[in-house]
């Protein structure tokens, strides 16, 4: 707001540091320049006058302390000093007055001698005022009325003394009185003006924090009344909306004014709900510069003492990188699901494989064996005996009676047919074994179908008897390498569980314990299974413990984990698909062993109550 003209005209006679002055400060120096015009324009007209009357031009030369009043105010950092010259000019009128006119009296007691503490309250404040004011008390209520007392002519009949000094008494006690009042006033307003001051330092201070923050910050916050007017908003709603439209952004009018009719009808809908006491936040796409903005937008209500809704708060913050962030997230999450689809596809493969691998290998020494017999077989002996029955068949009798060869014929006919039936039944045998074979490469994969649609089939299985089919899939190959195996089976219970999965863990198993037992120098190679329950009666265990090439400490941690192997020829699958098996069938398969060249033992263990199929 423009300050007045006479406010400006009476700033000019004070110094800088007195124009600054607080408000409540400044009045008083404006008060004191005043009262330094009003009566230097008192002595100028009083010296004016006495060229037209009989009075003395002596009063007047009080002007030039009036003047030197507005000088010192030019020139003063604080009040003191113009005020004291004023106090002097004004004590010095009125003892002049007083002390001049000898048949004054009552002088002293005169009602307009109480300016003078007042003004001096006014300007200097109580306790530079009091010795000033105890001065005047002296002089004017005491040396005065001594003075007028001695130098006066003898007093009527109605004078008298005690009346006099009583009347002075009471006076200086006024005096006093009207300095105390003013103190009093004083004192209180600037109490008031310090707890104002104060609560307004707290206010500017608060303002402050609160307005660094809301400028701190990038997102956009805005304060609106209850019809969407703007009241306040933040440098970064300003940016914004200078980017969104191009113009400033003015206080007083609406942010969706330049907006499409549809979105202010939006906007309005809102408003009509957060009037209601509602909180609102959404999501709104803005296009700004070419560019797509999303802003996450929260609209809460103002509430009055009385409960009623007096305004509006919006705050927004641009998410437009975070939407593009869970879009390449939601795009990752479908090529990590297509990558685990492939790889479980990939490991399904690879255990697979690995499975028939290791059943291959009963099915190839099965069939070598059968191979072998067939080749050494007596079956070409009986055909070369057939023929010389065939050359000599007219004289059979004699030729099996007298000739020598013929005499050997029975006897060797007779050894070729047990031989054959031993053969016969060897390669029975082997054919079984073969069977079991191929149909356990059926099994696995069959289970691998069916795990492909649903969880493997549950069946009561007899884990002992289980354990002996899987050795008899290596049995050929335990008796080439002189393996020894020990069977430690104790009574245990019938369990449920994937019969073909537990073979398959349990050949696995095998077949690493003779890789381990080839690949060791020790003489007596053993292979010992145990099997037994667990003190709580709630698992059964399966140990397969052999004296081969054992396993040194920094693998025993990677030891299941795909595609770690220790074997030369190995892939690093059997470990990891069995232990995998065992924690479908809610069983768990590990490893202990003292060390290199010291064998090592692999524990299975399986709950003992399952599903039934």
């Amino acid at each position: 707001m423009r300050t007045p003209r006479i406010l400006r005209w009476l700033d000019f006679f004070l110094s800088e540091t007195l124009r600054n002055a607080p408000p409540e400060e400044l009045v008083r120096h404006r008060v004191l320049v005043a009262a330094a015009c009003f009566m230097l324009m008192l002595a100028m007209l009083y010296l004016v006058s006495t060229l037209f009357s009989p009075y003395s031009p002596l009063p007047g030369i009080a002007g030039v302390l009036y003047l030197a009043i507005l000088v010192a105010a030019r020139k003063a950092r604080t009040l003191v000093v113009p005020a004291v010259i004023m106090l002097v000019t004004l004590t010095i009128g009125f003892l002049g007055g007083l002390f001049a006119n000898k048949t004054n009296i009552e002088g002293g007691v005169h009602a307009t001698n109480m300016l003078l503490p007042a003004f001096a309250v006014y300007l200097l404040g109580p306790r530079r005022a009091l010795p000033f004011v105890l001065f005047l008390v002296v002089i004017m209520d005491v040396f005065h009325p001594l003075y007028v007392l001695r130098h006066a002519d003898s007093p009527d009949a109605s004078f008298s003394l005690a009346r006099f000094w009583v009347r002075h008494v009471m006076a200086g006690i006024a005096f006093l009185g009207i300095w105390g009042i003013s103190a009093l006033h004083s004192t209180a307003r600037d109490a008031a003006h310090h707890s104002l001051e104060r609560a307004l330092k707290k206010l500017r201070a608060s303002e402050l924090k609160l307005s660094s923050i809301i400028e701190s910050t990038d997102d956009i916050v805005v304060a609106m009344d209850p019809e969407g007017r703007l009241l306040v908003a933040n440098s970064a709603t300003e940016r914004f909306y200078r980017q969104l439209v191009g113009k400033e952004l003015e206080l007083g009018q609406t942010l969706f004014r330049y907006s499409k009719p549809e979105r202010i009808q939006l906007w309005r809908s809102r408003l009509a709900l957060v009037r209601e006491g509602q909180r609102l936040r959404y999501e709104e796409p803005y296009e700004v510069r070419g560019s797509r903005i999303v802003l996450d937008i929260s609209l809460h209500p103002i509430f009055g003492e009385t409960g009623r809704t007096m305004g509006v708060t919006l705050f927004a913050r641009d998410i437009t990188q975070r939407k593009e962030a869970e879009t390449r997230l939601g795009e990752m999450h479908r090529t990590l699901v297509d990558v685990s689809r492939q790889t479980g596809m990939a490991e399904v493969a690879t255990g697979v494989l690995h499975n028939v691998g290791n059943t291959l290998n009963s099915v190839n020494i099965s069939t070598t064996l059968v191979t072998d017999r067939l080749r050494r077989s007596r079956v070409t002996g009986l055909a070369k005996a057939v023929g010389l029955l065939r050359e000599n068949l007219p004289e059979l009798p004699t030729f099996l009676t007298r000739d020598s060869q013929g005499k050997q014929l029975p006897p060797y006919l007779i050894a070729v047919s047990d031989e054959l039936v031993e053969e016969r039944e060897g390669m029975l045998k082997e054919m079984q074994a073969l069977a079991q074979s191929v149909e356990h490469i059926k099994s696995i994969v069959s289970m691998q179908q069916k795990h492909a649609r649903s969880a493997g089939a549950v069946e009561q299985v007899d884990v002992p008897q289980l354990i002996d089919e899987a050795l008899r899939l290596h049995a050929v190959s335990f008796e080439r390498l002189a393996i020894r195996i020990v069977r430690d089976y104790a009574d245990v219970p019938l369990i449920f569980v994937d019969r073909h999965k537990l073979l398959q863990i349990l050949i696995n198993l095998l077949s690493n314990a003779r890789h381990a037992l080839v690949d060791s120098e020790q003489e007596d190679k053993c292979l010992r299974i145990h099997v037994e329950r667990s003190d709580d009666g709630e698992r059964l265990r399966i140990d397969v413990t052999d004296n081969g090439v054992g396993i040194a400490p920094e693998n025993a941690a990677r030891l299941f984990t795909q595609g770690f192997t220790t074997k030369k020829t190995g892939h690093g699958f059997g470990l990891h698909i069995s232990a995998l098996a065992a924690e479908e069938m809610k069983g768990k398969l590990s490893c202990t062993s003292p060390g290199p060249s010291q064998g090592a033992t692999f524990t299975l263990e399986l709950p003992v109550k399952g599903e039934v199929a």
